[in-house]
């Protein structure tokens, strides 16, 4: 992708905007989805609609996020270190320290109650995962319309066949739904954010509308026909993939072709049996059919915006909430990959998802906790194209969005004190500026410890000592640990950490009560 400038069209504050002039704002949300997953970003998965935003937008490449879902979820929805929000975790591990409660404190607002109170419709069509009880749901946190799964993923065909998913419920504005057989939830998300869509009061009021998808989250179950398409396309093995995404990455300029890429963490290919390999072939072809499904439902969205004329006023951004998922499963053997009765993970094809990076979702590494972003706005960018080298955060999101649409963050909100917002608008970065170079982010799940500052950035597995250090500058893939040579700066940035944990309430893992 060409460099080129990108210019922005002035904003509009929301006092002095009219309903035209201020954009819909769509937030499609991937889950589990690797760095190199979509063809923008080296992928040999065909995702013509997702590219299209790129081409047409920007495309950040150094995006960070909180590495695994409940707590990115709460950081994207409101501009918060998942801590301070009452996410220090997943929902599942809640317990009676404030942080780590496993639902959105009273101290927070999320990106739909700010735009509600400026004016907007507001609507969610997928996974919610930020609070499992009814009173947390997204019908209480600023939602007009709803239709979602409360408490987690790993739902694509309808009903569920497994006792881990026992609890994976679809609501439609807080009453129970109950989809025909055969239902699959990416279509079903995208049928009915394409409904919200066509609502006709969002011809004369703006819109927000949030789409985080289950897919690609494990088990590896896709439609038949989009498995076909893959079919066979991964018999070459780990290497041939992961190798062909990086030279791609470097050709498409996302990478310094001079770095090395980090060490594999898969099998040898050569190592397995015909039988073997053609198993583990038909696994990634299910995985990237999944994603396959993503972009045709991006697609969908972005044809009903454009059927309804809203398309060139909207705000379109799209991410993945952590990297590729590290569990490496396959409980039903006996069946094939792709169907309702599997259950099984994209295994160490995560290793591929995440080309050039080490590891994935839930480490502190950069596989764990980098993904792209991208942002299209065909009435507000001047020009397109545009790639954004420079690092953010997902606590940055809100921030944007309130600068997009000229909306306010509130000092308090229905008798609750607002936690003042961790976040900053990267709308600078999308004019070709540099800001924040040497801003410091912060990183912690369940034991595991990060921190990155400029060009270093600091790792410690959980239980591990000591802390790595590596340069990102001259060592991007965390190729070689500097922190014996640099013991000064490696000290210096871990008693940084330290005090952050202190302020945000991070405990030490595992939690005691």
């Amino acid at each position: 992708m060409k460099k080129a400038p990108l210019i922005l069209l002035p904003l509009v504050p929301a006092a002095a905007a009219t309903a035209q002039e201020r954009p819909n704002v769509v937030l499609i949300l991937a889950d589990d989805m690797g760095y190199s997953d979509i063809g923008c970003m080296g992928s040999e998965i065909e995702t013509p609609n997702i590219d299209a935003l790129s081409s047409q937008g920007v495309l950040m490449t150094n995006f960070c996020n909180v590495s695994k879902s409940c707590p990115s979820r709460a950081a994207l929805l409101t501009g918060l270190y998942s801590w301070r929000a009452g996410m220090g975790a997943m929902t599942d591990h809640g317990s009676s320290i404030p942080a780590y409660q496993g639902w959105l404190n009273e101290n927070t607002v999320t990106i739909a109650e700010v735009l509600k109170d400026a004016g907007y419709h507001t609507y969610i069509s997928g996974k919610w995962h930020v609070g499992d009880a009814e009173e947390y749901w997204p019908e209480h946190r600023g939602f007009e319309q709803t239709f979602h799964i409360p408490n987690g993923g790993g739902v694509y065909y309808y009903p569920s066949m497994f006792p881990q998913r026992k609890n994976r419920k679809l609501y439609r504005n807080g009453e129970e739904v109950f989809p025909e057989a055969g239902w699959y939830s990416t279509d079903g998300f995208g049928d009915v954010a394409v409904e919200f869509i066509r609502r006709p009061e969002n011809q004369e009021t703006p819109f927000f509308l949030y789409v985080p998808f289950v897919a690609p989250h494990y088990p590896l179950q896709a439609k038949p026909e989009d498995i076909e398409k893959y079919r066979g396309r991964y018999d070459a093995g780990y290497e041939a993939v992961r190798t062909a995404r990086f030279e791609k990455q470097k050709a498409l300029g996302i990478l310094d072709g001079k770095f090395p890429i980090s060490e594999p963490e898969h099998p040898d290919w050569n190592s397995f049996t015909p039988e073997q390999k053609a198993r583990e072939s038909e696994r990634m072809a299910v995985y990237a059919a999944q994603i396959d499904c993503i972009d045709q439902n991006v697609g969908r969205i972005v044809d009903a915006l454009k059927e309804q004329g809203l398309y060139n006023n909207t705000v379109i951004i799209f991410l993945s909430d952590n990297g590729a998922v590290m569990h490496h499963f396959d409980d039903t053997p006996e069946v094939p990959y792709g169907g309702p009765d599997c259950w099984a993970s994209v295994g160490k094809w995560q290793n591929v998802c995440n080309t050039p990076f080490r590891q994935g979702k839930g480490r502190e590494y950069e596989g764990g906790i980098k993904t792209p972003l991208i942002i299209s706005w065909p009435a507000g960018f001047k020009r397109s194209g545009y790639m954004v080298k420079d690092y953010a955060h997902i606590t940055d999101v809100l921030p944007t969005i309130i600068e997009l649409t000229g909306a306010t963050y509130p000092k308090e909100r229905e008798g609750h004190q607002i936690l003042s917002l961790d976040g900053r608008s990267f709308l600078p970065l999308l004019e070709g500026r540099h800001i924040n170079r040497n801003r410091p982010l912060f990183f912690e799940h369940m034991g595991w410890k990060g921190m990155r500052q400029g060009r270093w950035k600091l790792v410690k597995k959980e239980g591990a000592e000591p802390w790595e250090l590596y340069d990102l500058k001259k060592d991007p893939y965390e190729n070689h640990d500097l922190s014996a040579r640099r013991k000064w700066r490696t000290r210096r940035m871990a008693r940084k950490w330290q005090k952050w944990a202190e302020e945000v309430g991070v405990e030490p893992w595992p939690l005691t009560r």
